[in-house]
C-alpha cells in the first residue's frame, strides 16, 4: 500500500505539471524589450485542457513571487482561451518593466501551479517622454559615402538600477557602448516607408554600463533611406542624409532617473565606411577607424558638432517585427584559382548575406570580394543573374590578423571571388534573415521531395528580410503577390506572428489617395504600367490580414486594415469594365511560347477578376454579379491557371466542378506531368488538385526531373529555388515565388489542413494522401496552441500517429474512415 500511495502522489504531481502553462509570450514575443502599446496581448500554451485562468502582473519579481499583482490581477476568468488576451491593468509608463504569471483550471476544477514568470519592458508609452533630437553629419552629402560615426560620453555618479536605450539610425545603425556592440541584430532597424513610419530598437543595456565615464558610439548606414548608387542599384532615391535619434534612460537606486538624448552636444566625424549601398556593396578602410573611438576617454575635441536635420516624417514606433540576425555560417566546399591573383571560394549554398574574412598584410593593402550566384565559363564569378557591379572591399590597418564583414549591405550569392594583396587566412559566408522561429518540419521517404523542400526553404530564408523580398540581390523589393500566394508555404515552416503585421502595415502605408495598393511595398521606386498596378499583387493588402486571423487567430491586422482593405476593393471595382477586371501582369512567368514575363496563356481578365472575387468574399461583400460576368466571359478558358483559379475561388458552377478538375488533370498529363502556370497560377494549381484529392497528380509533377520542374533545377546545381522554371542563368537563382509545393508537403502528404474560416485556430483536418512510392512521412507544425505532429508509414498497411495540442480538435480522414479527435496522441491502422 505504501508504494501505491507514493505512486498516487507522483500521479497528482504529474497531472499538476501537465496542467502548468508554458511558453508565455507578450505580443507573440518571449520577454520582449520595447512594447509601445497600452494593452499588450498575453499568450501561453498548455499540455492539458483549460476551463479558466488567472493572470497576475506586477511591478517587480518580488511582488510576483509574493502573489501580488499590483499592476493587474485578472481574477479567475472562466475561459478556454490561451492566446491574444489583452492586458487590462494599470496604465503602463515608458520604460516600465512588468512581470507576469498565469495559472489555469481544468474541467474538473483542478488548479495548476503558477507558471514560470515572464516579463516585458515597455518603450515609449507616452510621446512626451521622447526627448531626443535627430542629428546628422553636416559634411555628409546624399552619396554612398563616406558615412558618419557619432559619440557621446556619459557620467554615471550613483548606483545604477536599470538602463534602457532606444535607437533609430536611418537607414541603418550599429550602437556601441564602452567598446561593445549592443545586441546581435544587423541591418537594423527594419526598413519602412520612412515618411509614414520610423522604427527604433529597444535594448536593456544595464550590464554594459558602469560607474564613472561611459561612451556611446553609433555607426550609420544608408540602407533604403538613401540609395545614392555609384555601382549597381535597382533604383536611386533618397529620403535624406543618414541621421540618428537615441535616448538612454537611466534609473538609479532610490528611484531617481535621467535621460541622455541625441542633441548638438554629441560629436561626429567621417568613419571607416567609405562607400555603402544596399545594392552595390560596401568599402571599409580600417586605417580610418579611430582607435578606441567608442570607449571612454577618447579625445573627440577635433570632431564636429552634428547638424539638426528635420525629422524624417514618419511616426516613431518600436520595432515589433523580428530583427535580422546571422542565422548560419557556411564554410568553403571548394577553392579554385581560375587565373593568377584571383581565388574563388565556393560556399556550397546560395544564400543571402555577406562574406566574413580573416586577413593580414601591410597597412593600406586591400582585398576585394565579389559575390555571385554562378561562375562563368572561365570559373570566375558572374553577376549576370544577380545584378552588378556589386562588391565589398576591405583596406587593412596593418596590425596582425584582422577580421571583417560588411555592416550595411548584403547580397545573394554562393561564390566569392577574392582579389588583392592581403593574405586571406579564412573566408566564410554568413546567412542573414529575420530571426523568426521555426514552426514546421517535414521529411518523407522520397529523397527528391526532401531535396525540393530544402531548395525552397533556402529561398524562403534568403528572402525573409525586413520585407519579403523577391530576391536577395538585384531587386530586394517587397513584391506583394508572393507574400500571400506563398503564404501557406511560409506559414507551415515559420512562425510569422510578428512578421505578418509588418508586411501588412507596409501595404497600408503604400496605399495611394485613390485607394491603389502598388505592386511593391514599401514603394521606394514607382514602376510604370502593370508593374505598379496589378490586382494580383495589391490584393495582398486584403488576403494577408485574413491569413493572420485564420492561421494565428490574430484579429488585430484585420481590424487595423479594415479601412485600407475596403478602399482597395473599391478601387478595383472602379477599374472594372462590364463586371470584369482585365489589366496588370496576370500570370507572371507562365510557360508559353515566348520568354517568361507577362501572362501568355491566361487572359488578364481571368486572374484579375478571379482575384477580385476572392477579395470580395474575404470582405463579405456581394459578388454574385462578378461571378456571373466571369462565367459568361471565361467559360471556355482552359489554361491550367484559368481552371485552377476558377475551382479554388468558387467561380466554377457546382455541376461543372468535376469536369473542370478532369480538364485540369488532362492538361497536366498532356504536358508530360508539367505545369504551365506561373507566379500567380501555380499556387492555385496546387490548391485545386489538393482540394480535389488528386495528390497523385501533384506527386507526378513534383518528381519530374526534366524542365520545367524542381528536379530540373536541382539537376542544374541549384541550391535555392530559381526565378524561372528552367533555372536559366539569366534569371535569379534565388527566388521564392514558385515554391507553392511546400503547401502540398504539409497539407497533402502530411495532411495537416487548418480550418481558416473560423479564424480561431481551434480545429484542423488531418487528411494525409499517401501517393507514389512514398512509404513514410514525418511532419510537425507548431500552432499558436501547441504542436501538431503527424507520422505515418505504409509498409504493410497504413499506420498513423497524430498529436493534437490542448485547446484544439481534429478531424482525421483516413482511407478506412474518419475520426473526431480530441487533444492528445492517437494511433490508427488501416489494413
Amino acid at each position: 500500500m505504501r508504494f501505491v500511495f507514493f505512486a498516487a502522489i507522483a500521479a497528482v504531481h504529474a497531472a499538476a505539471a501537465s496542467l502548468a502553462p508554458y511558453a508565455l509570450e507578450a505580443e507573440a514575443r518571449v520577454k520582449p524589450v520595447g512594447l509601445d502599446m497600452p494593452h499588450p496581448r498575453l499568450s501561453w500554451k498548455l499540455k492539458s485542457e483549460q476551463s479558466a485562468y488567472r493572470i497576475l502582473v506586477a511591478t517587480s519579481a518580488a511582488k510576483l513571487r509574493a502573489g501580488q499583482g499590483d499592476l493587474w490581477d485578472s481574477g479567475r476568468i472562466v475561459s478556454a482561451e490561451t492566446t491574444w488576451i489583452p492586458y487590462r491593468g494599470a496604465s503602463l509608463k515608458s520604460f516600465q518593466q512588468a512581470f507576469w504569471t498565469v495559472r489555469v483550471w481544468d474541467a474538473k476544477g483542478e488548479v495548476s501551479p503558477w507558471s514560470e514568470p515572464a516579463e516585458w519592458i515597455t518603450a515609449l508609452e507616452n510621446p512626451g517622454d521622447w526627448h531626443a533630437s535627430w542629428i546628422a553629419d553636416s559634411a555628409t552629402a546624399l552619396t554612398s559615402g563616406p558615412l558618419p560615426i557619432f559619440r557621446k560620453e556619459v557620467a554615471i555618479d550613483k548606483p545604477l538600477a536599470r538602463a534602457i536605450v532606444i535607437v533609430s539610425g536611418l537607414g541603418f545603425h550599429e550602437l556601441h557602448i564602452n567598446g561593445a556592440k549592443v545586441g546581435d541584430s544587423v541591418l537594423a532597424p527594419a526598413w519602412t516607408n520612412f515618411h509614414a513610419s520610423v522604427l527604433y530598437e529597444t535594448f536593456d543595456v544595464t550590464a554594459l554600463l558602469h560607474p564613472g565615464a561611459n561612451a556611446l558610439g553609433v555607426l550609420l548606414g544608408n540602407g533604403f533611406y538613401n540609395v545614392a548608387g555609384g555601382r549597381y542599384a535597382k533604383f536611386t532615391g533618397s529620403f535624406g542624409q543618414p541621421r540618428l535619434a537615441l535616448q538612454l534612460h537611466l534609473e538609479f537606486a532610490g528611484g531617481a532617473s535621467r535621460d541622455i538624448s541625441t542633441d548638438r552636444s554629441w560629436r561626429v566625424t567621417h568613419g571607416p565606411i567609405t562607400f555603402s549601398c544596399i545594392y552595390g556593396g560596401e568599402d571599409y578602410d580600417a586605417r580610418l577607424e579611430p582607435a578606441s573611438w567608442d570607449q571612454p576617454g577618447f579625445d573627440d575635441s577635433h570632431w564636429s558638432r552634428p547638424s539638426s536635420p528635420e525629422p524624417p516624417g514618419g511616426a516613431l514606433t518600436a520595432q515589433s517585427s523580428p530583427p535580422i540576425r546571422v542565422q548560419q555560417t557556411f564554410t568553403p566546399v571548394k577553392v579554385t584559382q581560375p587565373k593568377p591573383g584571383v581565388t574563388v571560394y565556393d560556399l556550397g549554398q546560395n544564400f543571402s548575406g555577406w562574406p566574413r574574412i580573416e586577413v593580414s598584410g601591410p597597412a593600406g593593402s586591400q582585398i576585394r570580394l565579389t559575390p555571385g550566384e554562378l561562375l562563368d565559363a572561365n570559373g570566375l564569378v558572374s553577376q549576370r543573374s544577380s545584378g552588378g557591379p556589386s562588391y565589398f572591399t576591405y583596406t587593412l590597418r596593418g596590425e596582425g590578423r584582422e577580421t571583417w564583414s560588411p555592416r550595411f549591405s548584403y547580397y545573394g550569392f554562393r561564390y566569392v571571388q577574392v582579389e588583392g594583396t592581403a593574405t586571406v587566412h579564412s573566408l566564410t559566408g554568413q546567412f542573414l534573415h529575420v530571426d523568426a522561429p521555426r514552426a514546421g518540419t517535414f521529411h518523407c521517404s522520397n529523397g527528391l521531395l526532401n531535396r525540393i523542400h530544402a531548395l525552397i526553404d533556402a529561398a524562403i530564408g534568403s528572402n525573409m528580410q525586413h520585407v519579403l523580398t523577391d530576391c536577395p540581390h538585384r531587386e530586394k523589393l517587397g513584391w506583394l503577390e508572393q507574400s500571400y500566394l506563398m503564404g501557406p508555404s511560409l506559414l507551415y515552416n515559420w512562425d510569422l506572428r510578428t512578421y505578418l503585421p509588418k508586411l501588412i502595415r507596409d501595404t497600408r502605408e503604400a496605399q495611394t489617395v485613390d485607394g491603389l495598393i502598388p505592386d511593391i511595398a514599401p514603394e521606394y521606386v514607382t514602376f510604370a504600367h502593370g508593374f505598379r498596378d496589378s490586382p494580383e499583387w495589391g490584393s495582398a493588402a486584403i488576403v494577408l490580414p485574413w491569413l493572420a486571423a485564420g492561421w494565428y487567430g490574430d484579429q488585430a491586422p484585420m481590424h487595423d486594415s479594415a479601412t485600407a482593405m475596403s478602399r482597395y476593393a473599391g478601387y478595383l471595382l472602379s477599374r472594372s469594365e462590364n463586371g470584369l477586371l482585365a489589366y496588370g501582369l496576370g500570370d507572371w512567368y507562365d510557360i508559353g511560347p515566348r520568354r517568361p514575363g507577362t501572362s501568355q496563356l491566361t487572359p488578364l481578365g481571368v486572374t484579375g477578376t478571379a482575384t477580385l472575387y476572392g477579395d470580395l468574399k474575404i470582405l463579405g461583400r456581394p459578388a454574385d454579379q462578378l461571378r456571373a460576368a466571369f462565367q459568361r466571359a471565361y467559360a471556355g478558358e482552359s489554361s491550367q491557371t484559368s481552371l485552377a483559379m476558377s475551382l479554388v475561388l468558387g467561380l466554377v458552377p457546382d455541376a461543372a466542378r468535376a469536369a473542370a478538375v478532369e480538364k485540369l488533370v488532362a492538361d497536366i498529363r498532356a504536358h508530360n506531368n508539367h505545369t504551365t502556370a506561373g507566379d500567380i497560377g501555380y499556387h492555385y494549381v496546387i490548391r485545386a488538385l489538393l482540394d480535389a484529392g488528386r495528390s497523385d497528380v501533384i506527386f507526378d509533377m513534383a518528381t519530374r526531373t526534366d524542365p520545367p520542374s524542381y528536379g530540373a533545377q536541382l539537376a542544374r546545381g541549384a541550391t535555392s529555388l530559381t526565378e524561372a522554371w528552367d533555372a536559366s542563368p539569366g534569371s535569379s537563382q534565388n527566388h521564392l515565388m514558385l515554391g507553392h509545393i511546400e503547401e502540398w508537403f504539409y497539407a497533402g502528404l502530411a495532411g495537416i489542413r487548418p480550418d481558416l474560416e473560423n479564424q480561431d485556430m481551434r480545429h484542423v483536418t488531418i487528411h494525409p494522401e499517401p501517393v507514389g512510392d512514398i512509404t513514410s512521412v514525418d511532419a510537425t507544425w507548431e500552432t499558436v496552441r501547441g504542436p501538431i505532429a503527424v507520422h505515418w508509414t505504409r509498409a504493410p498497411g497504413f499506420r498513423i500517429q497524430v498529436d493534437i495540442p490542448a485547446g484544439m480538435t481534429a478531424t482525421l480522414v483516413l482511407p478506412c474512415g474518419a475520426h473526431q479527435l480530441p487533444f492528445g496522441r492517437h494511433e490508427y491502422t488501416c489494413r
